[in-house]
């Protein structure tokens, strides 16, 4: 399937996001509860590294995108705001042009 380039709703990645780092972290909350300057390994969240590479892997399934190997490079992700904007900045939808 080639690749175009496309943008991604962020509703939807926004979203997408906060459900992952919610199971990622074991938590039983609601979307809404997490807000978007949320850290990822502060008080609510624990996302380890290990697990946001599997978040950006489900993403990725999820999305219907692909994100570069190097996403981490010059950007500190610390907050759930982060991990969004990485995301919909560095993320090729994969569609079919036919």
């Amino acid at each position: 399937m080639p690749v175009v380039p496309a943008a991604l709703d962020a509703a939807t990645v926004d979203t997408a996001v906060k459900r992952l780092v919610i199971a990622e972290s074991r938590l039983s909350v609601p979307v809404e509860r997490v807000a978007d300057d949320e850290l990822l390994d502060g008080p609510l969240l624990t996302v380890s590294s290990f697990g946001l590479v599997g978040m950006l892997m489900s993403l990725e399934d999820e999305l219907g995108t692909e994100l570069p190997d190097d996403i981490f490079l010059g950007r500190p992700l610390k907050t759930v705001a982060d991990l969004v904007e990485a995301v919909l900045g560095a993320s090729t939808v994969v569609t079919d042009p036919r």
